[in-house]
């Protein structure tokens, strides 16, 4: 088994992490799942693998890997992430969304 990173330790890797508000975790999952097919045509795209928690179905996480950090700013700059980020503040708990932009060291 083989993920993006194992040849290509440069990669900006990207977890995101969001929970449901509750009684939202249906039009979380379907908005997450919309924004999966056009993001994969973006320049800079490697993966973005959507996650749902097991013990936790309210919890998404995505797991994503561009090119530089420069495709990742054009991403989130793209209509389909703009759109979402208006729509997330009624889908989200209070943690709202969480970023975390690392490297892989081993």
């Amino acid at each position: 088994m083989t993920t993006p990173t194992d040849d290509r330790r440069d990669l900006l890797t990207v977890i995101a992490y969001m929970k449901a508000a509750p009684g939202k975790e249906a039009e979380l999952k379907a908005a997450l799942e919309a924004l999966i097919e056009p993001t994969s045509k973006e320049p800079g795209y490697v993966n973005y693998d959507l996650h749902q928690g097991i013990e936790d179905p309210g919890t998404f996480i995505f797991y994503e890997n561009w090119e530089s950090p420069e495709h990742l700013d054009a991403h989130l700059a793209t209509t389909h992430l703009v759109h979402f980020a208006g729509i997330m503040g009624d889908l989200l708990d209070e943690n709202g969304l969480t970023i975390n932009r690392v490297r892989r060291i081993a």
